[in-house]
């Protein structure tokens, strides 16, 4: 017998603690200096199976931001508000076998974004968010725009979550003046990718620095790892079938074959593995491998996949 349901905490406390040693071989983002902060010896995973089981280990107090794990739900939000058919006119389907915030590859594409989870299509995605206007408020600061508190309001009112924009992880984003996302939103705003490029970067910006507990990743994976009635099934494969093919970035494929999972990394050492129809795992461990994934987590959920024969692929 084989599956998540067959999980016990002995095997849990051994993958914890191989992913643990895996770990030393990352080094935290260091682009953010908020993010640079993280002890690289943090570690916490927690599992919500369809059945209602939980299994939680590790620094599982810790909150962190998602980053690049929002990409999904923003994704998802869009589907389920304007259809796949619209959503798709803004930004393909592709793999990219390029870094996740290439603007080689953006020009290489004449300004359509290659899909979702990389930079472009975020951004890009950031940009078409129900909200008013972000603005810019009396000593050229921005404020919160109410872009980030809907989605956060949506994804919280599904799933029962704690989400929250962490302002001191926004202010240190801004601080950062990330060159490559400006330029990328310069160029998609020139291809009429983007309407607006300062509310689609602010945008982005705020969206990953939504932040939460491992609990709370788990509790949102449950949306795309289970048919409900809150969420079109049709949209919940096509957000699977797109993490699955590039939400680990130009590592999507080894591990499509090596784990066989929907997968969402972020720079903040956050994963999130969808087990379609059986539930979500969620990590959170900040040491990076060169690609930007984490280095802890990805060994978990393999360790996890493998010896429980969790790949959708048999």
């Amino acid at each position: 017998m084989v599956g998540l349901k067959t999980l016990t905490t002995t095997q849990l406390s051994t993958w914890v603690q191989q992913a643990k040693l895996l770990a030393n071989q990352g080094q935290v983002a260091e682009r953010i200096p908020q993010l640079a902060l993280a002890n690289p010896d943090l570690f916490a995973v927690h599992i919500c199976c369809a059945s209602g089981e939980t299994y939680s280990q590790g620094n599982t107090d810790c909150v962190f931001p998602l980053m690049s794990v929002i990409k999904p739900f923003s994704l998802l939000y869009l589907l389920e508000l304007v259809g796949a058919e619209t959503v798709f006119q803004w930004v393909g389907f592709e793999p990219s076998d390029a870094p996740f915030n290439s603007l080689e590859q953006l020009i290489a594409d004449n300004g359509r974004p290659r899909n979702p989870m990389i930079n472009s299509g975020a951004i890009t995605l950031a940009d078409k968010l129900p909200g008013k206007d972000a603005g810019a408020s009396p000593a050229g600061s921005r404020p919160k725009g109410d872009r980030t508190h809907e989605l956060c309001n949506w994804l919280n009112q599904l799933t029962g979550c704690h989400l929250k924009l962490d302002e001191v992880m926004l202010a240190s984003v801004r601080s950062s003046d990330s060159q490559a996302n400006q330029a990328i939103t310069q160029y998609l705003t020139k291809a009429g990718s983007v309407k607006n490029q300062d509310v689609a970067l602010d945008t982005y910006e705020q969206i990953c620095c939504i932040s939460s507990q491992v609990e709370d990743l788990a509790r949102l994976g449950l949306l795309l790892a289970c048919d409900s009635e809150l969420i079109q099934p049709q949209h919940r494969r096509i957000v699977n079938s797109l993490m699955l093919t590039c939400g680990l970035y130009k590592a999507s494929s080894q591990y499509a074959l090596e784990i066989g999972l929907p997968m969402k990394s972020g720079i903040s050492g956050a994963l999130l593995a969808i087990v379609p129809g059986e539930g979500a795992v969620a990590c959170y461990s900040p040491a990076l491998d060169s690609t930007g994934n984490s280095v802890g987590a990805i060994a978990f959920v393999e360790a996890l996949s493998q010896a429980l024969q969790l790949s959708i692929f048999g």
